[in-house]
């Protein structure tokens, strides 16, 4: 899968292993090319590219309960998953010769990991021939010779992978993003237009909706190949409409109908599909976390690893990381991991203040100990007072003040200008009269980026030009 950013990708919320491998073992693919593999014998035949000979498709097709006009061509590609993924071995290529491979015994007597990993064969497979042209195409393009013309096909190998990688990477983006589809299925049109419409770009033009068009059908017919192997669930294009797509070049908004657009095609990642993308993107050298992942590390490498996920997501993690600890302890924990005054510190902090409010009351010790502790006592102190906690000193006005600046520090990391951010500045300014007079006095390393980001964000012109002014004294008086 190519790669574009390394910026990391929302976390993936994974079905168990033993879940995920039982889905493997079921999907028609891999099931039919297990169910040859165990048929296949001393007779069976292969010719010189390992694909089973004419002559036994037709009983290849019958044990798999397969009939009708496509019967052999299954057959054929449920043996070359077969072979591909090793569950079948050649074993004279002379003779063309074949017995059970090592692989096949891993399907009832292996892992789950030990599945994945023959499932993952198969879905290789399955991509490489769904990037290849229609069979058609190809002998059309073959010259006297038996060599294909690949200039006369207007096909590129490497941009036709690359392209359904494209595809599969925004189909991924789409499905792990916090504003997912509720179903998780998402329009064809839609997928189509993320990878040909520039972000830019207002009205599409006609040329732009034509390529649109060409895509979808390109994609329809590689998303009917990429349903068997069990990476998506697909609702192919509607029959009748066909003709109004492939014609979209004299009538290119006939590509979409917003009134029903499911006619166009609709596509969903499946649970087993998510765990594969993510493993292609990992052998990429993307980053693609998935829930779970940080159970087993500390608190350092949980705080800072939930620091850009989206709000679910982190909570599911933290939630994951508190079970396999007890609450003190992973209170005190949580607590020392939070501490610092690097650029990440304040997001640490605020991951911290949201995972100890998954902790119940026996943390309270953990929080007692850190009230005079200059970093932690104002995030203690608020925990205790939602807690129900009597006893909690009163913060002095310089801690509030350095609370409220890791605060939006905080935010601004997490969240950059949204609304929420900007209420909360908002409300600032008008709960404190001398806000900025006091604030750029305040000793945090983010106090004047926070102050701009104030500057930036209230609509009120005089307290954004007050902001800013205090923002330039704070800037001054950090040396910079």
């Amino acid at each position: 899968m190519s790669e574009s950013s390394r910026s990391p990708l929302p976390p993936v919320r994974l079905h168990p292993e033993a879940e995920l491998a039982r889905d493997a073992l079921s999907t028609p693919l891999l099931s039919r090319a297990a169910r040859l593999a165990r048929w296949a014998g001393p007779d069976t035949r292969v010719d010189a590219g390992g694909g089973l000979v004419d002559e036994q498709l037709p009983a290849a097709a019958e044990l798999l309960g397969l009939s009708g006009d496509d019967a052999a061509a299954y057959a054929s590609e449920a043996w070359r998953v077969a072979v591909d993924t090793g569950l079948v071995e050649v074993v004279d290529e002379e003779a063309g010769t074949v017995a059970a491979g090592a692989e096949l015994a891993l399907l009832t007597g292996g892992s789950p990991q030990d599945v994945l990993e023959v499932w993952t064969g198969a879905l290789e497979a399955v991509l490489a021939d769904a990037s290849v042209p229609d069979l058609d195409d190809l002998v059309d393009a073959m010259d006297d010779g038996g060599e294909v013309d690949f200039s006369s096909l207007d096909w590129d190998p490497e941009a036709e992978a690359e392209f359904l990688d494209g595809v599969l990477g925004n189909l991924y983006l789409l499905t792990v993003s916090e504003d997912a589809p509720r179903e998780g299925a998402v329009p064809l049109p839609a997928l189509a237009a993320s990878m040909i419409v520039p972000s830019d770009m207002g009205e599409p033009t006609n040329d732009v909706l034509e390529q649109v068009s060409d895509a979808m059908m390109r994609l329809d017919d590689q998303f009917r190949l990429l349903e068997p192997v069990g990476l998506v669930a697909y609702q192919p294009v509607d029959e009748a409409l066909m003709a109004d797509v492939e014609g979209a070049a004299e009538e290119p908004s006939a590509a979409v109908d917003d009134t029903d657009v499911s006619r166009y095609g609709m596509v969903r990642l499946t649970p087993l599909g998510l765990y594969g993308l993510r493993a292609r993107l990992l052998e990429a050298g993307f980053e693609a976390p998935a829930v779970g992942d940080l159970a087993d590390k500390g608190a350092d490498a949980l705080l800072d690893g939930t620091a850009a996920f989206p709000q679910s997501a982190a909570q599911a993690e933290t939630e994951q990381w508190l079970a396999r600890r007890e609450s003190l302890a992973a209170a005190r924990e949580l607590l020392a991991a939070a501490r610092g005054l690097d650029a990440g510190a304040p997001l640490r902090r605020l991951r911290c203040q949201q995972a100890l409010s998954l902790v119940g009351a026996e943390a309270e010790p953990a929080l007692r100990e850190v009230l005079d502790d200059p970093e932690l006592g104002g995030l203690a102190r608020v925990w205790l007072t939602e807690a129900g906690f009597s006893d909690v000193p009163a913060p002095s006005q310089d801690l509030v003040f350095w609370l409220t600046v890791d605060t939006v520090a905080a935010q601004l990391a997490a969240e950059g200008n949204s609304d929420e951010l900007r209420a909360l500045v908002e409300g600032l300014a008008a709960q404190h009269s001398g806000f900025f007079t006091a604030a750029w006095r305040v000793d945090h390393p983010a106090t004047a980026d926070v102050l701009e980001a104030m500057g930036r964000l209230h609509p009120d012109k005089k307290i954004a030009k007050e902001a800013r002014k205090a923002a330039f004294k704070a800037r001054s008086q950090q040396g910079g």
